[in-house]
């Protein structure tokens, strides 16, 4: 299995399922996709401002939905292990992306797994055990949490800096400005200027002003 990004910024996203998971699924995708979500009922507090559909799909009108909403993913994540395994099959028929809520283990083409993440945007790391142990995959992520504390902010710095910076000495300068601890320190301090420490650490480095 080999970790993607996928950019759903524009695209749609069809959960069926209105319990907890389907809920979960929801909320992880609706920061960036349309999603709809469809059930007979919805048994959660929050599905991440999606759109609810109530209905009671099943293996035979699961190909209906998908012609009628059009995703670029379907999840299944309802209680009826049979219901899902007719959209995963119907998914694959049309060469829809497809995550199964009850699968772990080895997935086919096309099936994918939502890997845990943390972001402190546009720094996202994500981790996975192929589903075998969510609860490996949560760990990981709080440990993460700490780890990337501030990656944000020194990615939007450097990829400023990348862009103004000219000479052969380039990625040894950004290696230098990633590397500094007075830069890191800049970036989580009221009242100092990052960019300024920054480019006193590429000058002290390469001999290099910007």
């Amino acid at each position: 299995m080999i970790p993607l990004m996928h950019d759903f910024d524009g695209e749609r996203v069809l959960v069926f399922g209105g319990g907890s998971v389907g809920a979960r699924k929801a909320r992880r995708f609706a920061t960036e996709a349309s999603v709809v979500v469809v059930s007979p009922q919805f048994e959660a507090d929050s599905f991440g401002g999606a759109e609810l559909i109530r209905g009671a799909p099943t293996a035979e009108s699961v190909d209906e939905w998908l012609t009628r909403i059009d995703p670029a993913l379907v999840v299944a994540a309802t209680d009826d292990p049979e219901l899902n395994a007719a959209i995963d099959r119907a998914g694959k028929e049309r060469g829809i992306l497809r995550n199964r809520a009850d699968e772990s283990g080895d997935r086919d083409l096309g099936s994918v797994v939502v890997p845990a993440t943390v972001r402190d945007d546009p720094v996202v790391v994500a981790v996975s055990t192929g589903a075998r142990s969510p609860v490996v995959s949560r760990y990981l992520r709080q440990e993460l949490e700490a780890t990337i504390d501030g990656a944000g902010k020194m990615a939007e710095l450097t990829g400023s800096l990348r862009e103004e910076l000219t000479g052969p000495d380039r990625r040894a300068a950004l290696r230098a400005v990633v590397s500094s601890e007075a830069v890191w320190k800049a970036l989580d301090t009221e009242g100092t200027n990052p960019r300024q420490v920054a480019t006193d650490v590429i000058a002290d480095a390469t001999g290099e002003s910007v």
